[in-house]
């Protein structure tokens, strides 16, 4: 009986040994970004040291040469400028070699996409080739295929704080004018501002939580701001 209770407690041990090895946590809203050190088409980058106190954003790719991922890189290319002027810096990670990425680069950069010229693409594509990167973000999930899930996008802060994370199937491409859109609102929500559903550049904003006393003094200090509900108080940001 001794035999047997200690064959099956050896046993538990090993299976929770294995799934703990096995399994991965992704770095989630107000962790710390995962650093990594890792060659690409600009030279060997560390991420995200390397960026100062830039924002920056993560995108994760399974494979060079994909149609969908093409896109969304020509996409990417197409408003490098966009990010720029907000102080993002953009950072591509794909699970193919070195090799690849150049020669997937460079098709890229020769083709003309929605009536755009070709555009040289300024930001890196990182070799994860032996996936480490990818675990370390937590891009495997073990309900799928082992790299199709590897299509993530992680929004960090100057502080290289996690701001939003999100994670798309093979088939369906990343809408870069909503993750635009989600920069400029994590920029603009801060100091009490929060942004509503469907917010835009340049529409109202909520405020934070006020009580009566702070609402009156606001409102009679301030003509733009105004009350939909008592939970929901707006500030015009349009005269």
């Amino acid at each position: 009986m001794k035999k047997i209770t200690l064959i099956s407690l050896m046993f538990c041990l090993f299976a929770t040994s294995a799934w703990s090895q096995n399994t991965m946590s992704i770095p989630l809203i107000g962790d710390k970004a995962p650093s990594f050190t890792a060659e690409s088409t600009n030279g060997q980058i560390t991420f995200p040291g390397d960026y100062g106190k830039n924002w920056k954003i993560l995108f994760s790719h399974p494979k060079d040469f994909t149609p969908v991922c093409s896109s969304e890189l020509l996409e990417l290319a197409n408003m490098q400028s966009d990010f720029e002027q907000l102080g993002v810096k953009l950072v591509v990670l794909s699970t193919d070699k070195l090799s690849q990425h150049k020669l997937w680069k460079e098709s890229l950069e020769s083709i003309n996409y929605q009536g755009v010229a070709p555009q040289k693409i300024k930001f890196p594509l990182v070799e994860d080739e032996t996936y480490n990167i990818s675990k370390l973000y937590g891009m495997l999930h073990a309900g799928t295929s082992t790299t199709k899930d590897v299509r993530g996008v992680f929004i960090i802060n100057p502080d290289n704080i996690v701001e939003a994370v999100y994670f798309y199937p093979m088939s369906i491409g990343r809408n870069m004018d909503e993750i635009k859109r989600t920069v400029i609102a994590l920029q603009t929500a801060q100091n009490n501002i929060l942004t509503p559903a469907n917010w835009q550049p340049g529409d109202d904003v909520i405020l934070s939580y006020l009580t009566d006393e702070e609402k009156a003094i606001m409102k009679k200090a301030n003509a733009t701001i105004y009350e939909v509900a008592w939970y929901m108080i707006f500030k015009k940001m349009k005269s």
